[in-house]
This record gives C-alpha cells, structure tokens and sequence, in this order.
C-alpha cells in the first residue's frame, strides 16, 4: 500500500496543475494486472486523506495547487481553526471556512504574509463532510425554531423536522443537515432532547452525548460480561496462580467506589520492605479482538462527573467480576517489589495471582485511623490490617522524601469536590481535601508504575509509557518573565529547566498569598503527560521509567500493557512479543492519548455546568476571592471553593485599561491596575448552567 501511495504521488506533482485521467495514471505507475486492486486502494486511500483531489476525471496531487490537507478542529463566532497532518495549528478567518465545521477534512491554502503567532490560512476545499452531533439549546420565537450551538459560533441554526419533544429552553442536541455557504445558513435536524438547559444533569447528558460516548453497551457486549461473571473463577486457573489468599491484603477507596482495582500489602523484614500491589487482572476477562476489547478501546477510559461514571466496562465486570471486593476470591496481577531502609526500589517481580481483600478501605476512615481521630466501631472494621497502616504511612514518607530529593515539583492543584442533593442538583462546592491515605496509594500506585515501565525497558518489548516531556522554551520564557513581575525570584531560570527549578519556586512560595496563582503557572507551563510506545521519560516525577499499570479496569492503556506482560509472563519470547504487539501498543498510545483528552474536556465543561447550577442560587452575593488569570477582556476570579467567574472588562470602574499580554490590566490614566494575585471582593452577578460560565462584578 505505501509503495504504490508513493508511486501515486510522485507521478501526479511531476504532473503539476493539469494531472491526469486515471487510464493515463495507471499507465504512468505502471500498474500490471495483478496490480490493479492494490493501486484502486492506495489511490482511493489518497483522495480519503486529501493528498489527492479529483475534479471532472482528473486527479491530481494537491501539493501541486499548493493546497495542503487539514482538519477543521475548532470554531468561534468569527474565526477558527485547522490542523494539519504535522499536528501544526493555523488560523482561519471566518469569511475564509467556506463553512466548514469541526471533523471535516478540508483543503487549505496557507497566506504567504501571517498576521498573528499562528500561521495563517484559507479553505479552498472541504474533502470528507462530518457527521458529529453538537449540544446547544433550543430556541422558539415567533420567526420559528433554532438551535443555539454551544459551539459553531453560537450562530442560531434554523430547525428542520421534528424536534423529539423538545420545548423552549431546552438542552438538545443536533446535527448539521443541510450546508450554507456560511455557517449561518446552515439547517439543523435535533437529534435528543435532554430537559431544561437550567439543570446541569441535562446539559451533561448532552455533551456526552455530543462526543458520541454512551452510557450504555452494546447487548452483544453485555451478554460477553455476563457470560464471565457467570462464570466466575475456574479452579485450574487458580491452581496456576501464585497464591496470596492468606495474606493481609486490601483495598483503599473513595467511599463511593465501587470499581476497585487496586488492592496493598506490606511487611518488613530486616528493615527492608515487602511490598504488593495487586491489580485486577482484567486481560484475563478481556480477551484481545473480542466483543469486549472492541468496545473498551473505542472507549479508551472511564468518564468520571460529579456523581456519575460512564465506565470503559460493562458493570459485570468493573463492578463485579473483576473488582477487588472484601472477602472475595479476585484473579490479580501483581507486582511484588522490595525496598531498601531508605525507601529506594530494589528489584520487583510481577506474578499471577489469586488474592482475597480483607476490607473495602476507605480514605476518610484510614485517614481517621492514621491520626487517632477513629471510632471502636471503625477500629473493628479495620481489625485485621490496622498493623499494617503506621507502616505504610511510614513507607510513604519515606518515598515522599526521596521524590523531593529527586528535585520532584510538588504542585498543589485545587480539585473540586461537588455536593449534590438527592435530586441530582448542585448544593454546594468544596475545595478537595487529601490525607495521609491518598498519599500512601499514590506513591504505591507510582512504584507499581515505575516497575512494569522499568521492566519493559529493560526487555525491550512493545509497550505503552506514560511520558512528561520537557516543557517548550517558549513557554518558559513567558513562566520567567510572569514570575520576574510577580517579584519572584526567577532570573536564573534556564531555557533548558530541570524539574528541581521549578520545585525550588514552588518551595519559594509555599503558604503564601501567591502559591495557588505560581502553582498554577508552573503547571500550565508543562507539557500534557501523554502515552507514548517510546520510553521518553516523565519531567513531572523525574523518573526515566513511567507507566499506567494500576487501573486496567478504566484505562485502555493499562489493559494493554496488562496482556503484554501477561503474554511474557506466559513465556513469550521478545520476538515473539514484538511481531504481536508493536504495531497494538502503537495504536493504543495513540488513541489512549486522544480519548485521555476527550474525557477531560468532557468532565471540565460538566464540572462547569454544575458550578454554574450552585451559583444560579447565590446571585447578588459577595465572596472574597484572588484574580487567578488576566486577560484582554477582564479577569478570571477564584474563590475559596475553587469557583471561577469572570469579571468583564466593561464592568471594571470606568476608565481605559491596558493589558500587558501577560498578567496586568491598569488604567493608562489612574494608573489603577488589577493584577494576577491580588485579593479582591466580588458580587456574584449572572450564572448561565448551560455555558457554565459565571460572571463577577467588583464590590
């Protein structure tokens, strides 16, 4: 196929603007009998990908009329914006998108003279039309019905057909039916009607719904599930399986979980330390190219919003069959790993096991437990593994202490925790709290993580790597000079940072006003952690070796490397394992990478509803809070709940403000100025549940 594609390409852009017919293309490529259905294919694989254009039965390479292939990837009211095959981002004016929508494959001409950062272009062709659905809100008035995109420009789209029952106001979702030359003038058909676009339940639904995730499975799926529930555990699988049934072993959770896929166990010899983390062993239920491994990769992950999942697996098996729950026999993989006196990983082992968790831990309880704070009652529960928690807090701190060592930044994000009430509905919006609990399982979790990624390495088999590159130059560059007018000490901060720089910032401003603002631009100055099936490294935790291992029941990428290490632990040969699994790890870091990526935008924007929901009852009052972002059209405000509003920038006090690009909005006249940091007191002024934006006036 990439020989006769090659081929293709060369013959018409030595053709130029005048191409070819097909007879005279096949000629020219030299296409023999045999051929004749690998060269179709390749050249339909062509005008799929844009490379080719054909127009009155002549093709040509569309590198030859200077048009290069992209996809239309965003949209705002009056400009947008494509992605080309390279990854590079260009900006498109409106006038210029021949009304192209998010999906489509277009045809771009680049302009010679850029105005903006971004390279600048033209679609001159949309190739392949998308068929995605949009969320946004029906709208009925005495000129008829239309659909308000969140999306697409927020341009309202005349109704065509049937509306599915929904009313003015609501939250729908729709599809793009009929093209206008604009995209004004295109006509929408609805697809759902979710309720009233006021309640944040229904406006998640929709998104969800949007980005094509169901909440649902396939029947066909779901009977595969049930079949292995069923099923249950064989007693000659068990007999093949390192046993670990009598060992104090249990699982640690939010008190709402019900997927549990990790379970610990620790002891101490000699000074040195035991410890087991032990997964559930998914792939032994998933088996590759079933109907349920079909459907986990399409998913990619488990979508997690205020009180709800969508989950990657149906609940038979995240739920059931393969949960770690208490007092039940659960087939694990297990990594089984031992630590110096001075908390450094030593050697590690990952076996096949059978294990039986002896309670459903809860963070909130363990913590309880951890600080003096428990119950007799809740002493009671933990009966059996209280021993063992002082050691593992014990264990933890000693890991804590060697990732600062390493130079680690330890950057304090603010998680939201939502409240809702027995209606669905948001009362209430807290700052997430950890313990000594979450920090024990994060740090196990990591070391489980590093070994199967370090084991990989060493093995030189196909793989799926968590990796944290280098942050980009220009990124730093901006990180410096923010930091410099905040009156941070940055001057030293090399083009080239290393992890311990941004550590010692972060130390710099620990407990103090700015901390949450500086944490927050050191962050956005990283690069997004991604997967990779090349061992990059991980600039966050200053480890060479990173890998998702520890969730296979709601990451695809975990199962993955789940049957790669099953299959080496079977006996494969690093050949072996090669020839099946390269290209496999390959496309599932990709996707993984992608559907990552969905699933947070998809929680962000219903986290967002859902904060929009709880402010809608707190109109006209005041809250203290910190400017977290400036912009040219206002400033972003915080609050100690971790709510964020705008305040807009007609709404400061009169005067004309000028922004410095980076973190300053001052009134070129007073000299008034509003600054990234600073402490101010606003009045909540409007909520909008379906935008989930909130906006702020100053008190």
């Amino acid at each position: 196929m990439e020989k006769w594609v090659k081929r293709i390409l060369l013959v018409l852009e030595k053709a130029g603007k005048k191409g070819m017919s097909f007879s005279k293309l096949e000629k020219k490529c030299k296409v023999q009998k045999g051929d004749a259905k690998k060269f179709k294919a390749a050249l339909a694989r062509c005008l799929a990908d844009g490379s080719v254009s054909e127009s009155d039965g002549r093709y040509l390479a569309v590198q030859s009329l200077g048009l290069i292939p992209a996809a239309i990837t965003r949209l705002h009211k009056t400009y947008g914006f494509a992605v080309l095959q390279d990854g590079q981002e260009v900006f498109v004016l409106g006038s210029r998108l021949k009304g192209s929508l998010p999906g489509d494959k277009v045809l771009i001409k680049l302009s010679a003279h850029p105005k903006g950062n971004l390279p600048e272009g033209e679609v001159r062709r949309i190739v392949e039309e998308s068929d995605n659905e949009y969320p946004g809100v029906l709208e009925v008035n005495s000129q008829g019905s239309f659909f308000v995109p969140d999306t697409l420009g927020g341009f309202a789209l005349r109704v065509m057909g049937a509306k599915c029952g929904a009313e003015n106001g609501d939250k729908v979702t729709a599809r793009i039916i009929r093209r206008g030359d604009s995209h004004r003038d295109h006509l929408a058909e609805i697809t759902a009607c979710y309720g009233s676009s006021e309640n944040a339940a229904a406006c998640a639904q929709a998104v969800i719904a949007a980005a094509g995730i169901s909440p649902e499975f396939p029947a066909a799926v779901l009977d595969e599930a049930r079949f292995l529930e069923h099923r249950g555990l064989p007693e000659r699988e068990l007999a093949n399986r390192l046993d670990l049934r009598g060992d104090c072993i249990f699982t640690i959770d939010g008190a709402d979980s019900k997927d549990l896929d990790d379970a610990v166990s620790l002891e101490k010899y000699s000074n040195f330390y035991q410890l087991g983390v032990h997964i559930a062993d998914v792939s032994h239920y998933v088996k590759s190219h079933s109907l349920l491994d079909e459907e986990a990769f399409a998913r990619g992950t488990s979508v997690y919003y205020a009180d709800q999942v969508i989950p990657m697996l149906p609940k038979a098996l995240s739920n059931g069959i393969c949960s770690l729950n208490p007092q039940e026999e659960r087939l694990a993989f297990s990594a089984l790993m031992t630590i110096s006196p001075e908390g450094e990983l030593l050697d590690f082992t990952f076996r096949k096991t059978v294990i039986r968790s002896r309670v459903k831990g809860v963070y909130s309880e363990v913590n309880a437990l951890l600080d003096g704070s428990a119950t007799e009652e809740l002493r009671e529960k933990y009966r059996e593994v209280l021993h063992v928690l002082p050691l593992m807090k014990e264990l933890k701190d000693l890991r804590l202490a060697l990732r600062k060592k390493r130079g680690a930044p330890a950057i304090e994000s603010s998680e939201s925790k939502l409240v809702l009430d027995e209606k669905g509905r948001a009362i209430d919006v807290k700052p997430r709290v950890t313990g000594e609990a979450e920090s024990i399982i994060e740090e196990f979790m990591l070391l489980a993580n590093q070994s199967a990624a370090s084991l990989a390495r060493e093995l030189q088999i196909p793989f799926v790597y968590r990796v944290h590159e280098h942050p980009a130059p220009d990124r730093i560059s901006d990180l410096r000079e923010t930091l410099q007018k905040l009156g941070l000490p940055a001057k030293n901060l090399p083009e080239k940072v290393a992890p311990a720089d941004f550590a010692a910032i972060l130390e710099e401003v620990k407990g103090k006003p700015l901390s949450p603002v500086v944490n927050r631009l050191v962050l956005r100055s990283m690069a997004k952690a991604r997967y990779s099936p090349a061992p990059l490294g991980h600039f966050g935790l200053v480890l060479e070796d990173y890998a998702h291992f520890t969730s296979p029941i709601r990451r695809y990428p975990d199962l993955t490397i789940h049957r790669i290490l099953s299959s080496w632990a079977d006996g494969d040969s690093v050949k072996e394992l090669n020839k099946r699994y390269q290209r496999f790890a390959e496309r599932s870091a990709e996707h993984s990478s992608q559907t990552e990526q969905q699933a947070m935008d998809i929680e962000r924007s219903c986290e967002d509803c859902y904060k929009a929901e709880y402010m809608k009852g707190h109109i006209g009052e005041e809250f203290d809070g910190i400017i977290s972002s400036v912009t040219s059209f206002g400033l972003y405000v915080e609050l100690p709940s971790t709510v964020e509003g705008l305040v807009r920038l007609e709404d400061l006090p009169d005067g004309e403000y000028f922004f410095d690009g980076l973190l300053e909005l001052s009134d070129i006249h007073t000299g008034r100025k509003f600054r990234l940091g600073d402490k101010v007191r606003v009045r909540c002024v409007h909520a909008d549940v379906n935008s989930g934006n909130i906006d702020f006036a100053l008190v």
